[in-house]
């Protein structure tokens, strides 16, 4: 876990607004540090949070899909709007620990500046993948096996991978899962099913299945005109996957929005579930016809509730505006998307 930084309290109150007579979610949020004790296994033993936060801001298993979009920009900004919502009666933030990021920035330097071109850098770039996936899968299944719930943002949707089976080992050996296997919901434009040519964002779903840590997945949004034949073929002809178009959904409306998420909660209800968002299926974000706002954090805030939940996962790419990274609105709208999820849980244990 050399990737790891690992953060303080004062590295979070740094991003604090403090305004006399408000507490903001920053304020109450917990740290590794808050402790004398200094192994990361240990700490999350004791810690009394339910949830843990985790960035990881790369863009490695994008580049590694033949893209150059950006992944890597948007962990801090995300940070600063989540830490300075205000913490009150419906989201309080103190049953949250914020553990650090990842910054695996070294290894998309060295390929950048040392592979020569376009085959060396994407054979480089998967190969590369394996230390992002091998370093992500041991943190979370470190946090899984201590009971709590990954919240995890950033970087490309290659990160499904090591979360789906991080979370399986670490569910596993928590006593909570009889096989080490877990589902997957996701709301994306994409299948995430592609074939299994080298490791990267279009293809995690596959290499979970394939190395049998995913039992069933199911898609919600995924955009006709996106979808390979191939992938199609094999989808629908694999009882354990499953999906609602987005056509389906908005053109045809053959289910409503949150018709298609109660049926695939209900696909994926007999085991824990991980739930993922991709920002670039939201409208305005990297995609002309999407998904709004309000549906992603409905299908969050409803997913939360009615899932037997392994982990949060918000990831995607971030637009360009004349030339330049606009990260404020997909880092706002994923602070809320976070806050979403920890309330409705919260609200499911407490009638519990």
């Amino acid at each position: 876990m050399q990737h790891l930084k690992i953060y303080t309290k004062q590295d979070v109150l740094s991003l604090t607004h403090i305004k006399k007579f408000e507490t903001r979610v920053g304020e109450r949020l917990q740290t590794l540090y808050d402790s004398s004790v200094t192994t990361l296994t240990d700490h999350l033993q004791e810690t009394s949070s339910k949830y843990v936060l985790l960035g990881i801001p790369e863009s490695i298993g994008i580049r590694a899909n033949h893209s150059t979009a950006v992944a890597d920009t948007w962990w801090v900004s995300f940070l600063q709007n989540f830490v300075n919502l205000q913490s009150n009666d419906f989201f309080d933030g103190s049953d949250i620990l914020v553990l650090g990021h990842f910054d695996f920035g070294d290894i998309q330097y060295l390929i950048d500046i040392n592979a020569k071109g376009t085959d060396e850098k994407l054979a480089a770039y998967r190969h590369a993948v394996q230390t992002v996936n091998d370093e992500v899968e041991e943190v979370v299944k470190q946090i899984t096996a201590a009971g709590k719930i990954p919240l995890v943002l950033g970087g490309g949707h290659n990160n499904t991978y090591p979360l789906i089976k991080g979370s399986a080992k670490g569910w596993f050996k928590a006593g909570k899962l009889a096989l080490a296997q877990i589902n997957c919901i996701n709301m994306d434009v994409h299948s995430r099913y592609h074939a299994l040519e080298g490791h990267h964002s279009g293809n995690p779903i596959r290499y979970a299945e394939e190395d049998g840590y995913l039992q069933r997945y199911c898609v919600i949004g995924m955009q006709e005109k996106q979808l390979p034949q191939n992938v199609w073929n094999d989808m629908v002809n694999n009882p354990f996957m499953d999906c609602v178009t987005f056509e389906d959904i908005f053109i045809n409306e053959k289910r409503s929005f949150i018709q298609a998420v109660d049926h695939a909660t209900e696909f994926t209800n007999d085991t824990l579930t991980g739930i993922d968002v991709d920002l670039d299926a939201i409208q305005n974000n990297a995609c002309n016809t999407g998904i709004y706002a309000n549906h992603a954090r409905r299908f969050v805030a409803y997913s939360a509730m009615v899932t037997q939940a392994a982990y949060l996962f918000i990831c995607g790419t971030i637009p360009q505006q004349q030339g330049t990274l606009d990260t404020s609105g997909p880092a706002s709208l994923a602070a809320y998307l976070v806050a979403d999820f920890v309330q409705a849980r919260n609200e499911i244990n407490k009638d519990k």
